[in-house]
């Protein structure tokens, strides 16, 4: 099997997200709160994922711009989570540096100041396992 195929089937798998249920009607990028501050949007990201462009997604900086608020789903008349898909592209990459890539004093050299406390913590639970 082919690296763009495993990596396919690794997204899949973790986000257990169905893409081809996407009817690329975009109300998920129009909804999206940080539409802005993303290269790819939700429903480019649905699609890229079907076609597995998956090395483009996890070399954008979109998968960290996500905020994970669901807004994408709660427009998405087929109940496509593009959120779960980008963050199960997030965790492929993340899995990729290994264990422990975040060292707790590495922290104040990488501190923006206008990041909320919770979304370090969150980033403690979630890349430190």
């Amino acid at each position: 099997m082919e690296n763009k195929e495993l990596l396919k089937e690794a997204v899949l798998m973790r986000s257990g997200v169905n893409p081809k249920k996407c009817m690329v009607c975009g109300k998920c990028s129009g909804t999206c709160p940080n539409y802005d501050a993303m290269e790819y949007h939700p429903h480019q990201f649905v699609q890229m994922v079907e076609n597995g462009e998956i090395e483009k997604l996890m070399a954008s900086k979109s998968i960290y711009a996500c905020l994970s608020c669901f807004a994408c789903l709660e427009r998405c008349p087929r109940q496509v989570e593009p959120t779960k898909l980008i963050d199960a592209v997030r965790q492929v990459v993340e899995g990729q540096r290994g264990p422990h890539h975040l060292d707790p004093a590495q922290v104040p050299e990488q501190l923006d100041p206008d990041m909320p406390q919770q979304a370090l913590m969150a980033a403690f639970r979630k890349y430190k396992k």
